[in-house]
């Protein structure tokens, strides 16, 4: 943990940030930005709600492991998912955080999404390295 930069993290995909000073937790926290109105508003909080597990973060003091959740991408027009680019994302921020992955698992809720496509759950064990 005393290699995490301190700054702004995801406080468990709630969307609300907590400050990590580099040594530990605070109780300083941002709240989530209100939702914008309208369709594009809509979208954004479907993308939000779909990468918000997968936000980098450090384990909590004591422990060796973080779990996070990627929502991979419905696809709701056109070709091409990007589903792997986001799990390299994910992977990579997590790794810029002194974490390896551990184990990754997937599962599919077999629901048609708008304009078609299931849902992929993926979720990630990262083991801090020491």
């Amino acid at each position: 943990m005393a290699d995490t930069q301190a700054g702004w993290y995801d406080d468990d995909g709630t969307g609300t940030k907590r400050w990590w000073d580099g040594s530990a937790w605070t109780d300083t926290v941002q709240p989530p930005p209100p939702p914008a109105p309208g369709v594009a508003g809509m979208i954004d909080r479907i993308q939000a709600d779909a990468v918000s597990g997968g936000q980098p973060r450090p384990a909590p003091t004591g422990m060796n492991y973080v779990v996070l959740e990627v929502i991979l991408k419905e696809k709701l027009w056109g070709t091409g998912s990007g589903n792997l680019t986001e799990l390299e994302k994910a992977i990579n921020k997590q790794a810029a955080l002194g974490y390896r992955l551990h184990t990754i698992t997937t599962a599919s809720s077999g629901s048609k999404g708008i304009g078609g496509g299931d849902r992929i759950q993926a979720t990630m064990v990262f083991e801090r390295l020491t």
